[in-house]
């Protein structure tokens, strides 16, 4: 069985959160999704983060050293040298690579010898640089 493991872009403090690991942030899951909570912050207002991203991981590792997790939102190098996006696309339920020509792989082809290279909001610019070489 795949492992369902959520991570978390806070476009507020541009930072990562991995669901679990955090100090100051609880995560619950409620009816509407998952709700995060900052315990440091004293201003009730503030408390819940309703401005995160999440996203999941795909239950692929990359062949690297490391076996590097792969998750939606990462930039990755496949082995021809091709950049591309891990997205999830819902009406087929299934994860992809997104290239920047729009063209689609499955992710169980492509994932697994790329090279982790950012994510989409911690440095968009990769997949700018790749879409004017192209």
């Amino acid at each position: 069985m795949r492992e369902i493991k959520f991570r978390a872009w806070d476009d507020v403090k541009d930072r990562m959160l991995y669901l679990g690991e955090e100090d100051d942030i609880v995560f619950e899951f409620g009816g509407s999704g998952i709700v995060a909570t900052d315990i440091t912050e004293d201003e009730p207002n503030f408390k819940t983060l309703h401005h995160l991203i999440y996203l999941q991981y795909t239950g692929l590792k990359d062949k690297s050293e490391a076996r590097q997790e792969i998750w939606e939102g990462d930039i990755r190098k496949d082995a021809l040298g091709r950049i591309f996006k891990v997205v999830y696309e819902n009406d087929l339920a299934a994860f992809y690579g997104e290239y920047t020509n729009g063209h689609y792989d499955s992710l169980g082809d492509c994932g697994p010898d790329s090279e982790f290279l950012g994510t989409v909001y911690q440095n968009p610019e990769l997949l700018e640089a790749s879409h004017a070489n192209e």
